[in-house]
């Protein structure tokens, strides 16, 4: 009793919005958790109906960038650890069972690290993609309450910003990614949108022709080349081949839009 008694709480901390498709099998991984925060940027669907019936507490605020959403749900929790968690993401029973282990003090002993990395298994066009860069992806979302923020300002993939020695967890999180192309080709547009106006607010929109040639030209053949073959992208089969091309492509499309919109474009 008295070690269960020094077991850390946690707290798992999410964005939402019109999730109701991902969330259910999202929230069922982490039902055992002290304490669950959705903060939500005005779902039209049963999201807030799907998240109060996994007991969540929910939370309303207008969308203004994913490290500044982020860092809205993280203010909002009240255990010793937090979980940061994307709706898209189910944590495998043997993760479960790992992140119980991590928090649970045995013997009186404090966790070894305050915050860890966690592989993640990325799911596109119905394969899990173990290579090409892709896998382990690591993401650092467990941590003590405090100790880590995201980046404000800097587009679609924040990451906790933490200050010391960090763990790393054996067991996988699950990414369900992008199931579909169409889901996958209105993601990169939408991200290449948001990075591109980045770029072009920090003056590197590729004015000139060197610069064109290399953002927008050379750099996606380049990545192509040195994930797809020298990363061995290409043993994830059709779907690595289209996961690659289009990669390239995404990266294509924020040089792109950046210097349409270093021309005065909309």
């Amino acid at each position: 009793l008295f070690f269960e008694s020094m077991r850390k709480t946690l707290s798992v901390a999410m964005i939402a919005m019109n999730e109701e498709a991902n969330l259910p099998r999202t929230l069922e991984s982490v039902r055992w958790a002290d304490e669950i925060i959705v903060v939500d940027s005005g779902s039209k669907d049963r999201t807030l109906e799907i998240a109060a019936s996994f007991g969540a507490k929910t939370s309303y605020h207008p969308f203004g960038g994913h490290g500044e959403q982020k860092n809205v749900a993280l203010n909002l929790c009240t255990m010793d650890w937090i979980l940061l968690l994307d709706a898209d993401e189910v944590l495998t029973p043997e993760l479960q069972q790992e992140i119980r282990t991590v928090l649970a003090c045995e013997d009186g002993r404090e966790p070894r690290h305050k915050a860890y990395w966690i592989p993640r298994l990325n799911l596109i066009f119905g394969r899990w993609i173990r290579h090409g860069g892709f896998y382990p992806d690591h993401k650092l979302r467990l941590f003590e309450r405090g100790s880590a923020r995201l980046s404000e300002g800097v587009g679609p993939h924040s990451t906790p910003q933490f200050s010391g020695p960090r763990g790393t967890l054996k067991h996988d999180m699950l990414h369900y990614a992008y199931p579909t192309m169409n889901v996958y080709l209105e993601h990169m547009n939408r991200y290449s949108s948001e990075i591109a106006a980045l770029l072009h607010k920090r003056g590197r929109d590729s004015r000139s022709l060197p610069a064109f040639i290399w953002n927008a030209v050379l750099n996606p053949v380049a990545t192509f080349i040195y994930n797809y073959f020298f990363r061995l992208g290409f043993l994830d089969g059709r779907e690595g081949l289209l996961l690659h091309l289009n990669h390239s492509v995404y990266i294509h499309w924020k040089f792109i839009k950046a210097w349409w919109l270093g021309r005065g474009k909309q």
